[in-house]
């Protein structure tokens, strides 16, 4: 009788999870590639909204859509051979408009808007899209657009709590594979993303994991964390980890495909490759307690930390991290004075940052690693121990006497300084930094000094080599 009970009640669980699976099949979704399918989806979703949530289930096929708008409690769960395609605009089909956002200007249209997307979810809880399938952003622009109808973002979501991303494969997304704005509780794991523009941007988010995720963004930053003033507020990014993340510059789509070409040597910004994991640009708010660890950049720019807006980037950790063939600084920390934020906004502070184990091979020699501040804000309590840096070398003393601009309102790249008079570190504008188990490597002889400091204090040396040499600082 108990084997019979055990039984009724696994038969009665079962019957509950197929009630709960609703097949977007079942509401006109055609997966044809070319009917318009996103309203059926649409109705799947409504449909478990309204019976308290469940699985919105996307079998075989390809699925033309425009607006897909998510509902809490919802699992969108694509197929094996499932791809939602972003389908282009016409005169009778288009994206849902970008809502109104009185906060614009301190951010870019693409950040101040969510609506405007292939996915979007505003003010939601408990959601998670996921599966082996795919979504092709083919429709949507890469450009920050502004006509109405138009979709510039794959999936966008704002004021969302406990959301999961999983296992999907992402190419060609627009401006932003993933635009997250004022999410917590956000984890993304194994994600496959090969893109046009941004991959993850994480915008005033709070408890984030990243693990596990590959992600080629060669014309933009592959995942950056940010923290505008999109929400109409000063909102930190705290709480995040990265972890066993590969990050490329790679040509688009040759990562997915696994062809690995590089014929595309121009980002838009026209500074070679980007493909890079970034903290910054815009940073009204600051960026707390972040951990970045066991992460590969290859053919793309360095590691980069950015307070430009008035926010303060603090308590950040980062090690076991390997670079190969970075087109700009192998480490760039600035703090700098852009002030895209309310008027009376200061001028932010970054501080306790430890960044080890560190192996950064075939890095461009001209901007050597950056550590800059601007007058009357710098940069202090920084450790970097256990770091390799390979340099091609290659300059001469005449290139130690370059000035050096402050550039206080430019956006924040390495090039911004041009070709800087250290060969190592270039430091101005900070305090207490301390290096340890530091060693440089050059290709080619380079003649200017391993480390210029300008405006700079309690700077401390220990066990550092050149070719293998150790030297007295």
């Amino acid at each position: 009788m108990k084997i019979l009970i055990h039984i009724l009640f696994a038969l009665l669980g079962c019957s509950h999870l197929s009630a709960a699976i609703y097949n977007v099949k079942d509401f006109g979704a055609t997966g044809d590639g070319t009917h318009i399918d996103s309203e059926a989806i649409n109705r799947a979703i409504r449909k478990a909204a309204s019976g308290g949530g469940g699985t919105v289930y996307v079998p075989a096929g390809e699925y033309a859509c425009y607006s897909i708008r998510l509902a809490s409690h919802i699992h969108l769960y694509l197929e094996q051979g499932a791809t939602l395609i972003g389908a282009f605009p016409t005169p009778t089909g288009k994206y849902d408009s970008a809502e109104p956002n009185s906060h614009d200007t301190y951010q870019d249209f693409g950040h101040s808007h969510w609506q405007n997307s292939l996915i979007w979810g505003i003010g939601l809880e408990d959601i998670t899209i996921s599966g082996p399938g795919t979504i092709y952003g083919k429709g949507l622009t890469r450009e920050e657009s502004r006509l109405d109808g138009v979709g510039n973002k794959a999936i966008s979501l704002k004021d969302c709590k406990n959301v999961t991303l999983k296992d999907l494969n992402m190419f060609q997304c627009g401006h932003f594979a993933l635009l997250a704005t004022g999410v917590d509780n956000l984890t993304i794991t194994n994600l496959k993303v090969d893109t046009n523009r941004d991959g993850f941007d994480i915008d005033c988010c709070r408890n984030v994991r990243i693990l596990a995720c590959s992600v080629n963004t060669p014309w933009d930053d592959a995942i950056v964390l940010k923290a505008s003033y999109a929400l109409g507020t000063f909102r930190d990014t705290e709480n995040v980890t990265i972890s066993d993340c590969y990050v490329s510059g790679y040509d688009r789509g040759s990562m997915l495909d696994a062809s690995w070409q590089l014929d595309e040597p121009q980002a838009p910004d026209h500074g070679y490759r980007t493909g890079r994991i970034k903290i910054g640009t815009e940073s009204s708010g600051g960026f707390k307690n972040i951990a970045i660890t066991n992460c590969i950049f290859e053919h793309c720019r360095g590691l980069a930390l950015e307070s430009v807006d008035g926010g303060s980037l603090e308590d950040i950790v980062i090690s076991n991290i390997t670079l190969r063939n970075i087109v700009n600084a192998g480490i760039f920390l600035r703090l700098g004075a852009r002030m895209r934020s309310p008027e009376g906004t200061p001028v932010g502070s970054m501080k306790r940052i430890r960044i080890n184990h560190v192996n950064a091979y075939n890095v461009d020699s001209r901007y050597a690693s950056i550590i800059s501040g601007v007058p009357g804000a710098i940069i202090e309590d920084v450790s970097l121990s256990d770091i390799h840096l390979y340099y091609k070398g290659g300059y001469t003393q005449a290139d130690a006497v370059n000035p050096v601009p402050e550039a206080e309102k430019a956006y924040p790249e390495p090039w911004m300084f041009g070709t800087v008079p250290a060969k190592g570190f270039y430091i101005r504008h900070a305090r207490d930094i301390f290096f340890d188990q530091v060693s440089f490597h050059f290709e080619q002889p380079d003649e200017r000094p391993l480390f210029v400091t300008d405006d700079a204090e309690n700077i401390h040396y220990e066990n550092i080599r050149v070719n293998g040499k150790k030297i007295n600082q």
